[in-house]
């Protein structure tokens, strides 16, 4: 059967984040995806220049309008990323409700992407729209499976500083009512560099790989993992070559060599385990 993913992230000309690190990836993994653009830049924002434009709460429910009316707005998941606008994040919100009555088993995958090391990068009133308005829809209701996955955590590591620990829940109530549930844990290699994208694309293949593998976190955590060290070290193999000895990788040498990794995307080798606890 056919798995068509909506996506509702930002778009790039030039490199990979948002719906760019989102939609191949799917692709290779066997999934339709449909995208909405929420901006469209030409670069991500950690070049030092770059331009573009920002789709508006108003645009976004026009082009969702346009796929309702001619009958295509059918769904098996829905992918949100990076938000900062609370009005474009209520219309989403709005979005998904009406896609959820046309499929009840709809599941709904959100990335929130609110900051990193203590400090926000989004405006704080986006908060309670996530708290009161998102989070109640990242379920399904025919089998109710709700998975959290902290990417990464303040938690020190058992294999030392030079790793950081994600965590994993995943807790099933059948149709019978019996629960079950799976605790992970993972330690990840720290890589000396900032990337971009990398937040997006494992949210993409935590979808791919939650659906491949429903019932057992920690094999989809595994491969979902892998893929991100398997993209992860080809990039900085690259951008090193690309600077030269001594020195670092600028923001474009860093581009995620998406394309490249495509083997590893479709079946990738397991480096990284995850322990049940």
């Amino acid at each position: 059967m056919e798995c068509r993913v909506l996506s509702i992230q930002s778009h790039v000309v030039r490199g990979y984040v948002g719906n760019k690190s989102a939609t191949f990836p799917l692709q290779v993994l066997g999934f339709e995806v449909d995208s909405i653009n929420s901006v469209q830049f030409s670069n991500h924002t950690g070049y030092a220049h770059w331009k573009g434009q920002v789709l508006t709460a108003e645009e976004l429910n026009v082009l969702y309008e346009g796929i309702k009316l001619n009958q295509v707005n059918r769904y098996d998941y829905i992918l949100t990323g990076y938000s900062r606008d609370s009005s474009f994040l209520e219309t989403v919100v709005d979005i998904i409700q009406e896609l959820k009555k046309a499929n009840p088993s709809l599941v709904y995958v959100c990335d929130p992407v609110m900051g990193d090391h203590g400090a926000m990068y989004v405006p704080e009133y986006l908060l309670p729209v996530y708290r009161d308005k998102v989070v109640p829809l990242s379920s399904s209701t025919q089998l109710i499976i709700k998975t959290v996955v902290l990417t990464s955590t303040d938690l020190p590591s058992k294999r030392g500083d030079q790793f950081l620990v994600a965590l994993g829940s995943q807790n099933i109530v059948k149709a019978d009512g019996t629960k079950t549930s799976q605790k992970i844990c993972m330690d990840m290699p720290k890589v000396d560099a900032v990337f971009v994208g990398t937040g997006d694309l494992f949210a993409a293949m935590l979808l791919a790989w939650t659906h491949h593998h429903p019932k057992d976190l920690k094999a989809a955590c595994e491969k979902t993992a892998s893929v991100m060290h398997h993209v992860i070290r080809r990039t900085m193999t690259y951008a090193n070559e690309m600077a030269g000895p001594g020195k670092r990788p600028s923001p474009a040498q860093l581009e995620l060599r998406m394309v490249q990794s495509k083997a590893d995307i479709e079946n990738p080798a397991v480096v990284l385990e995850a322990r049940v606890l």
